[in-house]
């Protein structure tokens, strides 16, 4: 217990930086399992690659690979890309990854979440997930980080931050029976405070309708600055969507952030609906935890970008709305590069590219 806290101690005067803020480096992980990503992962490399050229273009990226699939990798990705041999369950780093705080001294500390693939025994998508939950520690070692263990179990893509003491999650996730049973929403709140030194929760009631994740924030809003967030937006009421993000428009609307500002909030339409095919989900091996069947409504979200140093990496996923999210985006990035990135592959395997993609602060 004494070990804990000060461990807990030790974190003080340390925030979790803003997505906008200055990155050293961007993670992500190859893709290849068969029960996820259709022909053991061949179809969503691709996207892979093309989403890690363009973040390198401004910032330095690590791919993580598997033994197996290291000469591979290598041989596919660019010089700019660095790869480092890894084993872990699947490639979603925005979960499994470390999540980094910094303070004013320019220190930086890896806080390693525990994971369990999304539910656990209770609605896991997959079993083991050991070697997920070993990632985040071997990106603290392998950046010469120091690394607290956290008492809880979290995935980064159910957090945003807005870098100056607010936090935005879901009831759906962080509430849900299959993470922290033994927490009430009260000591969650203060594991969260501790650990990322915010001070205001702002606490949405789910996430994106589909969502395997139990309504991850990240696949329905983005945070833009601090007072400031995108929101996957609906208003047709015949759509399961629409009164998920009614109910989020509302609250965001009648929040206040860590500073007592209101916070201003920018529409994203949503793309689809889009469904698996017969011919996608044909080439994906069946598995119990993780439906991929034809006719499965995909959980796809244009607030699934990443920003990373002057740069909006967003997914491409339907040509009715594609354009108009660049014109949103340009609008609300003025002097960021907005770049699109084909991203149906990514969102076939349950998320898109913040999902797949975790930065690392300067």
């Amino acid at each position: 217990m004494n070990i804990a806290l000060n461990s807990i101690h030790s974190l003080r005067g340390y925030r979790m930086p803003g997505e906008y803020e200055p990155q050293q480096s961007v993670w992500m992980g190859w893709p290849h399992r068969a029960d996820n990503w259709r022909e053991n992962g061949k179809m969503a490399q691709q996207a892979f690659i093309d989403v890690a050229t363009t973040i390198a273009e401004k910032t330095a990226v690590t791919m993580i690979v598997s033994p197996l699939h290291y000469d591979q990798a290598r041989a596919k990705l660019p010089d700019s890309v660095r790869v480092v041999e890894m084993s872990y369950d699947d490639c979603w780093l925005r979960d499994i990854g470390a999540v980094y705080v910094v303070n004013d001294k320019q220190q930086r500390k890896a806080i390693d979440w525990q994971f369990n693939a999304w539910g656990g025994l209770v609605d896991g998508l997959y079993a083991p997930w050991d070697s997920d939950d070993k990632v985040a520690k071997k990106m603290a070692e392998i950046n010469n980080d120091s690394c607290h263990r956290a008492p809880m179990i979290l995935e980064g893509g159910a957090i945003h931050v807005d870098g100056e003491g607010t936090l935005f999650t879901t009831e759906e996730c962080l509430l849900h029976e299959s993470r922290n049973p033994d927490l009430s929403k009260a000591q969650i709140e203060s594991q969260l405070q501790a650990h990322l030194g915010v001070e205001k929760i702002i606490w949405l009631k789910q996430g994106l309708y589909n969502d395997e994740t139990n309504g991850h924030v990240d696949n329905l809003m983005h945070v833009v600055k601090p007072g400031e967030v995108l929101l996957t937006y609906c208003d047709d009421p015949l759509i399961p969507q629409y009164a998920i993000s009614q109910q989020a428009y509302q609250t965001l609307r009648e929040a206040r952030d860590a500073k007592g500002r209101k916070i201003t909030i920018h529409k994203l339409p949503m793309p689809g609906p889009l469904y698996i095919t017969k011919e996608e989900a044909q080439g994906i091996v069946a598995s119990d935890g993780m439906s991929r069947q034809e006719g499965e409504r995909l959980a796809a979200s244009y607030a699934n970008f990443l920003i990373s140093n002057g740069q909006i990496v967003y997914p491409l996923l339907d040509e009715r709305h594609d354009q108009e999210v660049f014109n949103i985006l340009q609008r609300v990035f003025p002097d960021y590069e907005i770049k699109g990135i084909a991203a149906r592959e990514i969102v076939l395997g349950g998320g898109n590219i913040h999902c797949i993609t975790q930065q690392i602060p300067l």
